[in-house]
């Protein structure tokens, strides 16, 4: 890795977390917390969802903020002046998020909950479910893309420069992409919930990231300094958003009890086309670098970047759309118990295979 990619690179440290590296255990504690909480507090959790306003509910609001908002200082859009140097992994990740995985995540949702689970959910669950898993689909990650890159050794600046393009068009293209299908669905679109939903969790965290980065690099002075301070400043807010993504886990899971423990097999059966999605559209974009002859440094972390979600928004978008206790909302959770174990095994085959690519 050259200097000049270090000093551009990712703030994250290297490699992956305790917290990262064990998250769906701690989210799988969550949710038998909010299950149980859900069963013995009902009062609480009927009282925390009425605390709404405009289809926004403000307890998860402020949650999902605390999440979002960190990652968002992470992206520097400075980094986009290197659009151009390495021009092959960014069109096949921007191809693949927002021309492909969208509709290959619909097109498993339908399969699944329509035909293969049809026997045991109900078509108005089963709408429900797809709908969660679209949302996902449509929701490219952008904070975890930093840990997966570096696990592979990626190369640094092409994936902050990803992740800035990433958001750029998020913003004018998650709305769209999802109105349209939820509606081949058949499923309702309020489209100022998904408006709203898109300015709230993704415009204007990000404007605010950006502020916040553009503070703390001239307080420190550009260069080496610069991205030390964003790493301590993001370093400090971490427990924050630790704390943000668990408890809207226990929150969602006690709204959802009485429907896992009537049925607790549904969460396995949401898991199985969120699976198949992550190592099918891993497969294809590494394929397709391999084919390309994108150098490893690249094609790993273009091909993990595809695979991963923005399961932050999607949580948000599906509780703003459909509620605090609906399907949608489940679902999404389910995308993150399932994240990270996936993706630990992508990087562990990405590693032992990069062989197969040019050199950088």
């Amino acid at each position: 890795m050259t200097d000049h990619a270090l000093k551009l690179g990712e703030p994250a440290p290297a490699g992956i977390g305790f917290f990262e590296k064990w998250l769906s255990v701690w989210v799988a504690l969550c949710i038998a917390a909010g299950i149980a909480l859900g069963t013995l507090l009902p009062g609480l959790f009927g009282f925390l969802a009425r605390l709404e306003y405009a289809s926004v509910n403000l307890v998860v609001a402020v949650l999902i903020w605390a999440m979002v908002f960190p990652m968002m200082v992470n992206v520097d859009f400075a980094s986009l002046r290197h659009i151009g140097d390495r021009p092959k992994g960014l069109v096949l990740t921007l191809v693949v998020n927002w021309l492909v995985k969208p509709f290959t995540m619909a097109a498993l949702g339908v399969l699944f909950f329509n035909y293969v689970f049809a026997p045991w959910i109900a078509p108005a669950d089963a709408q429900q479910y797809i709908a969660g898993l679209i949302l996902l689909g449509a929701a490219p990650c952008t904070a975890m893309v930093f840990v997966w890159s570096q696990m592979t050794r990626g190369d640094a600046t092409y994936t902050l420069v990803q992740v800035s393009v990433n958001d750029v068009v998020m913003i004018f293209a998650f709305a769209p992409i999802v109105a349209f299908l939820l509606g081949v669905t058949d499923i309702a679109v309020p489209w100022e919930t998904l408006l709203l939903s898109t300015l709230l969790y993704v415009l204007i965290p990000l404007l605010a990231g950006a502020l916040t980065r553009r503070w703390l690099v001239g307080r420190a002075g550009g260069g080496v300094d610069a991205e030390r301070a964003v790493s301590e400043f993001t370093a400090h807010l971490k427990p924050v958003s630790v704390i943000g993504l668990l408890a809207t886990v226990v929150l969602l899971f006690g709204f959802q009890g009485n429907v896992i423990l009537a049925n607790p097999l549904l969460i396995v059966l949401i898991a199985v086309p969120l699976v198949l999605q992550s190592y099918g559209i891993f497969a294809l974009t590494y394929a397709a670098a391999k084919a390309w002859k994108v150098p490893f440094d690249v094609a790993a972390p273009c091909a993990l970047i595809g695979t991963s979600n923005f399961f932050e928004l999607a949580v948000a978008v599906a509780i703003s759309l459909f509620g605090l206790n609906s399907g949608a909302a489940l679902a999404t959770v389910v995308g993150v118990l399932v994240e990270v174990p996936v993706m630990l095994s992508l990087v562990a085959f990405a590693s032992r295979t990069q062989d197969w690519f040019p050199k950088a």
